[in-house]
């Protein structure tokens, strides 16, 4: 009774491969592969025009997203500029409840100039 007992040779996805079921490891792990460390590296060409493709990108995405900046900003500065317009509304009418308004009208053209000769 001599006869031999033939194991499966090569059993995917066990720890070792080429042992026989009841000696194989962990059932999760991939079987190994023989360590090549150069299979990854990519030629000098190749990273180049990665390299050159993501700068295209970036900038395309530095030019949008400035765009939507300059958007953002002019809503609010219009804001600003129509809230200033509405203050200096009220407040030459609240002068106008004082004073006569002939001499609103002087002030106002007197601060316009010295607002131009300001600025």
């Amino acid at each position: 009774m001599a006869a031999s007992i033939e194991y499966p040779t090569k059993a995917l996805g066990m720890r070792k491969n080429g042992k026989p079921l009841f000696l194989l490891g962990k059932q999760w792990h991939a079987p190994k592969k023989a360590f090549r460390p150069t299979a990854g590296l990519t030629p000098y060409e190749k990273r180049v025009k990665e390299r050159a493709t993501l700068a295209q990108v970036k900038a395309k995405e530095r030019e949008l997203k400035d765009e939507k900046e300059e958007k953002r900003k002019q809503r609010t500065d219009a804001i600003r500029a129509k809230r200033a317009q509405k203050e200096e509304k009220e407040r030459y009418e609240k002068m106008a409840e004082k004073m006569h308004r002939k001499r609103v009208e002087r002030l106002k053209r007197k601060e316009k100039r010295n607002k131009l000769l300001n600025s």
